[in-house]
């Protein structure tokens, strides 16, 4: 299965660290963050979720969930969720599903064979609250996820849900954004935008962030 930008987040039902987990359920009306990993006790992995852990009042703040994923069973998850509180100083507190039998790899297209037939590659979803997919990023085995990149991405999307704006290259919490080129009457530009805008080229007309 294929998932695309604006597709509806499969639900599944899965074992994980904290038990029985139907997934769609669990979300609520969260953003979420889903993201898989290769194998429990895997060096990169480890540090990835003390990273995550570590997050959490950040995720909380923008009303986020994290889930993990990896095809090793609950037991071990929560064998590795010890080795990943005492080396990485953090303490876990989102599950990581068990997918032994490798159904949600599947839904979710996490097991791409040229780079193994037996483990999920390190795939990361954001899911909004409405259950639709709004990011896909794919890493390779070797590499560890930006987690900065993955928290500036969750304001730009809900900065851009709740204003009619882009975002421009780099763009941080706090920076000038877009004004969108589907946006063109004077009187509406007025209304939208009250701080103004300046435009280097008609099509690049460049605004103060809105107040959140």
């Amino acid at each position: 299965m294929t998932l695309r930008l604006g597709d509806i987040a499969p639900d599944f039902e899965q074992d994980s660290s904290v038990g029985p987990l139907k997934f769609h359920e669990w979300a609520g009306n969260s953003w979420v963050v889903l993201f898989s990993h290769p194998a429990d006790f895997t060096p990169v992995c480890t540090t990835e979720l003390g990273l995550t852990a570590k997050l959490k009042p950040e995720f909380d703040k923008r009303n986020v969930k994290a889930i993990a994923l990896s095809v090793d069973g609950a037991q071990s998850h929560l064998d590795w969720i010890k080795d990943i509180e005492e080396t990485q100083n953090t303490v876990v507190g989102f599950p990581i599903i068990a997918d032994a039998d490798r159904k949600v790899s599947a839904l979710f297209d996490m097991i791409h064979p040229n780079q193994s037939e037996t483990v999920t590659v390190r795939s990361l979803f954001i899911i909004d609250p409405n259950k639709k997919v709004r990011l896909i990023i794919t890493y390779p085995l070797t590499t560890g996820r930006n987690f900065d990149e993955v928290l500036r991405v969750i304001d730009a999307l809900q900065l851009t849900d709740g204003y009619t704006v882009a975002t421009p290259g780099n763009w941080r919490d706090g920076d000038d954004v877009i004004i969108p080129l589907s946006i063109k009457d004077e009187e509406v530009i007025k209304q939208k935008y009250p701080k103004g805008y300046q435009a280097p080229k008609p099509y690049l007309r460049i605004t103060p962030q809105p107040n959140k």
